[in-house]
């Protein structure tokens, strides 16, 4: 943990990263002893101009390697005992029932970026049919309407979207996009993946990893 000050000083400054969901982008920030976990986040909301915060929080993992939200109505320090160096992970811990009807678009954008997530880790689990729609949205949001003389062979292959993408899998989603996406701007196909996101089973849901104890 890196701090600048006295032990007893409440304006003791820690410094932390904040990894955001675009996985290229990150924050670093710093935040005073005795400031709560909410300051952290209204922070990070702020430079990501995101008015709708109540949908995000900030993530850590402990040093027993569990995962942790982070109280917005506790301290920071009393959280991240023992923590070095510090990381944050912005994430979204509320997901809205219909994500596509949001009114701000940067918030629309940052679920986007949560759900392209967990489609890639295996989270937002589904047929390999609705994974191959999902994923041909992401690439007509990422690479606009399918162009011969630019697109050429398995171009799919350069973007990791699923996480068990076969060669199978990709010509469907390449099918996809030629075929059935022109004409979608990136807002326009963004906002075609979080309608059918949302329909899945599995949307919003998170994973924990369970402990057996044998008797």
């Amino acid at each position: 943990m890196f701090k600048f000050g006295s032990k007893n000083d409440i304006t003791l400054e820690c410094k932390c990263t904040v990894r955001l969901l675009d996985d290229n982008e990150v924050l670093q920030c710093v935040f005073h002893r005795d400031q709560k976990g909410y300051h952290l986040l209204d922070y990070v909301c702020e430079q990501l101009n995101l008015l709708e915060k109540d949908y995000f929080g900030l993530r850590y993992v402990d040093e027993t390697k569990q995962r942790h939200w982070l109280d917005p109505a506790r301290s920071i320090v009393k959280q991240i005992k023992g923590m070095n160096p510090i990381i944050f992970c912005f994430r979204v811990k509320f997901y809205p029932p219909d994500p596509h009807r949001l009114k701000e678009e940067l918030t629309r954008y940052q679920i986007f970026l949560q759900l392209r997530r967990d489609l890639l880790h295996g989270r937002l689990y589904c047929s390999q049919t609705d994974s191959a729609y999902l994923a041909a949205y992401i690439i007509q949001s990422e690479l606009g309407d399918y162009d011969p003389d630019e697109h050429i062979g398995n171009y799919v292959t350069d973007f990791k979207l699923l996480l068990k993408q076969t060669t199978k899998v990709e010509e469907k989603i390449a099918e996809i996009h030629q075929l059935q996406l022109k004409g979608q701007v990136p807002a326009i196909a963004e906002n075609s993946f979080l309608r059918k996101a949302c329909l899945l089973d599995t949307y919003g849901v998170d994973p924990h990893p369970v402990k057996v104890l044998m008797q």
